[in-house]
């Protein structure tokens, strides 16, 4: 190869690995189940750039949070690539929440109510 053509190529190579890679936020919306296989949530959009998650499926009947069954319990605004920031029921209660996409298949719901923080794990059903 000419000299001036593998400067060039070194060139163009070292312009693209260094190009910035736009990332792409993954869809959380679907069915996704607690790990301890207790609850399972439907995950929605509901708004520009909100989500909200439903109770759709409780395994015990007796559950405390048999009440909330078909009703919204998770809300949050998009706060950044993968992250969305809101509120969060649980028991009665409710917590300003953070609900993290750790994988394309993995969720993570934080609530907090002061120093007090629950965190529920999600897998894609």
């Amino acid at each position: 190869m000419h000299p001036g053509k593998k400067i060039a190529a070194g060139i163009l190579a070292l312009a693209l690995a260094t190009t910035p890679v736009l990332a792409v936020a993954a869809d959380p919306t679907g069915i996704w189940q607690a790990h301890d296989g207790k609850s399972r949530y439907k995950i929605t959009s509901c708004a520009e750039g909100a989500l909200c998650a439903r109770l759709i499926w409780l395994r015990d009947k007796d559950d405390k949070n048999i009440g909330y069954l078909n009703q919204v319990i998770v809300q949050g605004k998009q706060s950044a690539e993968n992250q969305w920031t809101g509120t969060v029921m649980q028991g009665g209660d409710i917590y300003d929440g953070t609900m993290v996409l750790t994988g394309e298949d993995s969720l993570k719901v934080n609530g907090c109510m002061g120093v007090f923080c629950q965190t529920v794990r999600l897998s894609r059903v």
